[in-house]
């Protein structure tokens, strides 16, 4: 379903996010994930001056190097193009999340490491998707011609943690009672 047709308007901004995740041959896996911003006009910025249609705004890009269980081994930080000359130099706070875990408290690990005046609001933004798109690399399906496993409720003792976080992992519905089978609850 797409969206319904917009009211008249004029494009002003865009924003590109992608984020690619990548088993690597050591084992670890990288987590990429770049962001960046465009105006479809000229303009003028006060430290860069004339800016051209389709020039980056911002153009920065991470990379994780997490274990597999998601614990953060590395991570790199490249700024490309940004506005202002202190931009370039929030590198270094980055590597403050090396040992972090991604998942329960990962916001919170990054607002201690780069939150504020420490890092850089849009590579900080970067590290969300980033973490999603870990927990998709690390579980996602098995590559085609391998069999899917089937539930073993003997080892998947702990409730997954997406179960009950939207509509379709609901407890009571057919999803959870066909892939965890265990967990499933009927609808009161």
């Amino acid at each position: 379903m797409n969206l319904p047709p917009p009211a008249p308007r004029r494009h002003k901004h865009t924003r590109n996010i992608s984020c690619e995740g990548y088993q690597r041959e050591d084992g670890l896996w990288d987590i990429e994930a770049r962001i960046v911003d465009t105006k479809p006009f000229s303009y003028r910025e006060p430290f860069r001056g004339l800016r051209e249609p389709g020039e980056a705004v911002h153009d920065m890009a991470l990379r994780l190097t997490i274990d597999d269980d998601m614990v953060v081994r590395d991570i790199e930080v490249a700024t490309m193009s940004a506005p202002y000359a202190p931009c370039m130099g929030v590198a270094p706070a980055f590597k403050g999340l090396i040992g972090k875990k991604i998942g329960g408290g990962w916001r919170r690990a990054v607002q201690e490491c780069v939150g504020g005046v420490k890092g850089c609001t849009h590579l900080r933004e970067l590290l969300l998707p980033a973490a999603t798109v870990a927990f998709q690399t690390l579980g996602s399906w098995p590559e085609d011609g391998q069999p899917v496993p089937p539930p073993d409720p003997d080892y998947q003792t702990e409730r997954p943690h997406f179960v009950d976080g939207c509509k379709a992992w609901a407890t009571d519905g057919e999803v959870v009672a066909k892939l965890f089978p265990h967990f499933h609850r009927k609808a009161r």
